[in-house]
């Protein structure tokens, strides 16, 4: 079957048109993404018809599970999804269903090539419920909560962008921070019953921070964009962050906007490249 690898911001996918292949996706997220063995990347992601958008995005982790939405991998996925024929190069907005519901997506055209796009990223959630979290039934919001994983206290605030997030503003360098040790601990606490994404974040000033992400299902990648727009929600929500942020990645930066208000809409702008394509058989 054919494939293109993509990345944003150096998050990477392999995308596969989906229509009319039948395979075990899981099994073959977790070798596609074998970077000794396979392809190589951060997971899977098929392009499907869909009932209720223009296209459907179905998502896999590096380690076989099934991935609820991709910030970094929704954006490459609409220039995917123009590459493939399933809609027209000047379809503007792209709607895409995913498991997190529908998102629209703008495409950014230069010099003929799709080299950024804007995503409307929904609305952040905080209801500990719905993200969901099992600390104590009692709070309508996680902030600031002090999470102990091993020796080290990390103080989280919650956020769901479509998947979990537990958000650490912290004073060290993130670079000096343990994620390989840290973030499966806090990703498999028994407080996220869902399993939970992990941010650790220095704030550099009011509208940029600086982020290391441990993804859940596939360890520390390089972006993150629902980990990105989930830190600039519980920044806003702390009042320690403006409206609008760029968040610096180890992968590149991403730019997100948001009013600071429930009901509206996060929105998330980033780069799109593609790497190559070839043929797994």
């Amino acid at each position: 079957m054919n494939f293109t690898k993509m990345h944003g911001a150096a998050n990477d996918y392999v995308f596969i048109d989906g229509r009319d292949i039948h395979e075990d996706w899981n099994k073959l997220a977790v070798e596609i993404s074998d970077r000794n063995r396979g392809v190589g990347s951060d997971g899977l992601i098929l392009a499907l018809t869909s009932g209720a958008s223009d296209v459907k995005m179905v998502m896999f982790n590096s380690d076989g599970s099934e991935g609820d939405m991709c910030g970094n991998g929704i954006r490459c996925f609409a220039a995917f999804a123009i590459k493939t024929g399933f809609v027209e190069k000047d379809k503007n907005p792209i709607l895409i269903e995913t498991k997190s519901g529908v998102k629209s997506v703008t495409p950014i055209i230069q010099e003929n090539i799709i080299s950024a796009a804007k995503v409307n990223m929904g609305k952040p959630i905080f209801q500990p419920e719905i993200i969901p979290v099992k600390i104590d039934s009692s709070l309508q919001k996680i902030v600031d909560y002090p999470l102990v994983v091993d020796d080290k206290q990390f103080n989280i605030s919650c956020v769901s962008m479509g998947n979990p997030h537990a958000v650490s503003f912290i004073s060290e360098p993130v670079d000096s921070v343990d994620l390989l040790k840290y973030g499966p601990l806090v990703e498999n606490h028994r407080f996220f019953p869902n399993r939970i994404n992990f941010e650790i974040v220095n704030v550099v000033n009011k509208s940029y921070v600086k982020t290391r992400v441990w993804e859940r299902g596939s360890g520390i990648t390089m972006a993150c964009g629902t980990g990105a727009c989930a830190i600039v929600c519980a920044g806003i929500n702390a009042g320690i962050l403006d409206k609008q942020v760029e968040v610096e990645l180890p992968g590149g930066n991403l730019h997100i906007e948001w009013s600071g208000e429930g009901d509206e809409d996060v929105i998330m702008t980033g780069p799109v490249t593609e790497v190559f394509e070839g043929t797994w058989e």
